[in-house]
Formats: C-alpha cells, structure tokens, sequence
C-alpha cells in the first residue's frame, strides 16, 4: 500500500531500505538466461510495494523478471482455473478462504521446506504446506471520520451499527460473492443473530428488517469506497486496518474501529501454481516472499503486517503491529471448510434476496 509522507520521511532510518535489501541479494549468482515470472495478486497498492521494494531484490539474486498479474482474489483464482493445465501464471496471492478453494481444486503445489517457512507463525501455514500466508489482518468497521464529526456521531463499536438507522442511506457494504469483506461481515452478523458458519438462516431472515434497509449501494469491491467518502455518499462500511491506512496516506478522512464482537482474520496467503513452468524459481520466489527482510520493506512500504515475527518494525510499521495483535485478541476464524462447501448456494440466495 502506498504511505504516508511522515511515514516515507522515517525512510533513512528504517532497519530495511529497498537498497539493503538488494544489496543482500546481490551476494548471489544471476543467472544467465532472464526469464519471467508471474505472479497474481491485488493491484493498485499492493503491487506498487511489491514492485517497488521486494521483487527488484529477487530480480537481481536470480536473473529474473517479475511481472504482476493484477486482479482480485476471485479474478486470479478464475485464471489459474482456466489455465490449470498450462498456467500461465506461476504464484498468486489470494485471500485465506480462496486460497482453501484453490488447494481443493489442486492449483497448488506443496512449497518446499524452508528456514522462512518455519519462522512465519503456525496460523499462516495452510493444510500440508500447499500455501502459506504472507500478511496477516482483519475485517472490521471503517468509517467517514468528516461526516462522523460534522453529525456528531461517536465512532462505531458493533457490528449492529450498520443497523442503526441514523446511517440509513450511508451504508456501503460489499457485495458477498464478490469480495471477502462483504462475507466476513455478513457471517459477523449472521451470528449475532444467532446463526454460525454452517448455518445462516438468521442472518438472511434478519438482514432485510435491520442492515438491508441502510445499504446504499452494494459494490463488487471496495474500490469504490475512496471516491463514496469523498462525496459524502458513504458513512460506514467493512473494510481492513490494512486498507483503512492506504486510503488515510491519500488524504481519505477515515479510520478503522475493531468490533466488540471480533473482527475476522483476514490472512493473504500465496501459493505455487501446480504445473507451472519454472518450479524451481516458483519454489524461490515464494521462499523468498516469507523472509524477514522482504516482509519488512511491504511492512514499511505497503503497511502489510508480517506473518514472519522476525521481520523488523519501525515507527508507524511498529505501530500497525502493535494495534493489530491486541485486535488479534478477539478476532474470529471461519470454518472455511463449511464456508466453502455451501458459498454457491449463498451466493445465490444474496444475489435473488438482498442484492436485487
């Protein structure tokens, strides 16, 4: 994620610099012959710290390109299904409950065992090392702090709060089929209505008499969401510390607040495309991604929380990391086994009784 100038003006004294980090890798051997690897994941922020501070590193370690493939979790994971016999990717990024989809279908291979792939934290290795999670976050409430001060209105603390209906006409929420926050906020209030992940029954018999009258519009990602708080069209809407901070470093009046209820972990997991057509270099590049010193320049750069605790934090990155493990405290976990198995159905009930 792009950062804040105070942020960039701690640059020359953060433990990692984008030029340190190359100058570790350029202890290595290039190899002669360049080829290109592709890598899937969100663009926009992500990629630029990407691009920017990690993959140049790995780049000159061994000889190679690194071009991103940008897109939603649910675009990439659409790519590699339609490629899955000759991919043409070689790695992709995608949101946890993805991921789980992805390894189902066999569009992962096992990452090879590693020193980084045994510091990162046993939450982050997925089922058989067929991924592993390269950030750590959350979905909870953000909200429009101008419009919140101009009414007056004290900051959010529960879920319920998209139900008041003094934000009747200023709700966006994402759409479930679409985007991992739209879901993570309507199995949040799924269950305080008395349902949980297997069963959501409460949460669709309620949400048409409680949040469903305040929804503004419902958007396929939460792209969006910058221009409808500076039009004042959107007050309060899910979204993830992560995603909170890069809309604040743009000048966007917002903030996040952790739900009394829990928010809902949300980890970026990455995975070796089964098939693919440099293994080997695959197998690198994701080794590569979990090593503290990559991990630290997205920290810095990208406000990416590290799955690897031995990556370094400084000023606002130690910060971001403070904030997020004591929201960690009380954060929830899906049964995305569950989740999963039953998503269709879902998503066709949302899109014929809620998004209509």
């Amino acid at each position: 994620m792009t950062f804040s100038p105070r942020f960039a003006s701690r640059t020359r004294r953060a433990l990692v610099t984008a030029a340190a980090l190359t100058a570790v890798a350029a202890t290595g051997t290039a190899t002669a012959q360049t080829k290109t690897l592709y890598i899937g994941m969100n663009g926009g922020t992500m990629e630029k710290a990407y691009t920017q501070y990690v993959f140049p590193a790995f780049e000159k370690l061994h000889g190679v390109k690194v071009v991103v493939v940008p897109g939603t979790s649910s675009d990439i994971l659409a790519k590699a299904q339609a490629n899955k016999d000759k991919p043409q990717m070689h790695v992709m990024f995608l949101d946890d409950g993805i991921m789980v989809r992805a390894m189902g279908m066999g569009l992962c291979e096992k990452q090879k065992p590693n020193q980084h792939l045994n510091d990162i934290y046993p939450a982050a290795r997925f089922k058989d090392d067929l991924a592993s999670g390269v950030s750590v976050g959350m979905t909870g409430i953000a909200y429009n702090t101008k419009m919140f001060a101009e009414k007056g209105w004290a900051a959010p603390t529960s879920w319920m709060d998209f139900a008041d209906p003094k934000y009747k006409g200023k709700v966006v929420f994402q759409s479930m089929p679409s985007s991992s926050f739209g879901l993570h906020g309507f199995l949040m209030f799924n269950r305080i209505q008395g349902g949980n992940d297997k069963n959501v029954e409460p949460g669709f018999a309620n949400w048409a008499k409680t949040i469903g009258p305040n929804v503004l519009e419902y958007i396929p990602s939460s792209a969006k969401i910058s221009e409808m708080v500076q039009t004042g069209e959107a007050a309060i809407f899910p979204l993830t510390p992560t995603a909170v901070a890069a809309l604040k470093s743009k000048g966007i009046p917002v903030e996040y607040a952790q739900p009394k209820e829990g928010s809902v972990v949300l980890m970026t997991g990455q995975c070796v495309i089964a098939k693919n057509s440099e293994p080997e270099l695959a197998q690198k590049l994701a080794e590569f991604l979990l090593s503290p010193l990559a991990q630290a320049n997205v920290l810095q750069f990208g406000a990416q929380i590290p799955t690897n605790p031995k990556a370094p934090a400084v000023g606002e990155g130690a910060e971001q990391v403070a904030k997020i493990n004591q929201w960690m405290k009380n954060a929830v976990t899906l049964d995305w086994d569950s989740v999963n198995a039953n998503r269709p159905a879902w998503n066709a009930r949302w899109n014929k009784t809620i998004e209509r």
